[in-house]
């Protein structure tokens, strides 16, 4: 019985496992591709951390009546969980007293800003499954196995799909005007064919009448 060994440890303690997913976390829904490449075991184990977070970013997006701003913040605050906090410092010194610079927002931050306003609302119809794992071999060196785990409907797969449509169309719109240039020509051959039957009809019409 497998009972309490539910993950993979890793080689890690508690803490730095999860300091490790955090970080993962916020490098995929960061990246401009939308995908990192990390070993296997880590992508396994970062895939359902991700569709956690990303599930209640869909929740908030999907709620409604009068105590749906209440119910998107409490959803916030447990998905900003799966985050390193940020701007810690400038908190405390608030509290003391102290004026300081403005300090940028951390990268956590601008991940729990971006999965609740465009990740939810890009699976807001998806049931689930929103990330995909690519092997990609043996690491040289340490021979570990390497993968990209990435997010499904990325903007790079809607290019390819809107380019494939754009083909798609363009061979439709060439096949039937070359179908429509097949039928006309058919047609005024038809029509020659049937002109010269009825020339020679008219011709031995004619030939018939002399001779009476």
């Amino acid at each position: 019985m497998r009972h309490l060994n539910a993950h993979r440890k890793l080689g890690r303690t508690s803490e730095h496992r999860m300091s490790m997913l955090r970080n993962l976390a916020t490098s995929l829904i960061n990246a401009r591709d939308e995908r990192i490449i990390t070993t296997v075991p880590k992508a396994k184990e970062l895939r359902p951390f991700v569709e956690r977070v990303i599930t209640l970013a869909k929740r908030a997006g999907a709620l409604t009546g009068d105590d749906a701003a209440a119910q998107t913040l409490h959803l916030r605050r447990q998905a900003a969980g799966f985050f390193h906090a940020g701007n810690t410092r400038r908190s405390e010194d608030a509290a003391r007293g102290r004026k300081q610079a403005e300090i940028p927002r951390t990268a956590g931050v601008a991940a729990l800003k971006r999965l609740f306003g465009e990740l939810g609302q890009r699976y807001a119809e998806r049931p689930g499954g929103y990330t995909r794992i690519i092997r990609l071999g043996r690491r040289d060196g340490d021979n570990a196995e390497l993968a990209i785990i990435e997010l499904v409907d990325n903007p790079r797969e809607r290019e390819a799909l809107d380019s494939k449509k754009a083909k798609s169309a363009g061979k439709k719109k060439s096949a039937k005007a070359g179908g429509k240039a097949e039928t006309s020509s058919a047609e005024s051959t038809k029509k020659a064919s049937g002109g010269g039957r009825r020339s020679k009809k008219t011709e031995s019409t004619a030939a018939e009448q002399e001779t009476e």
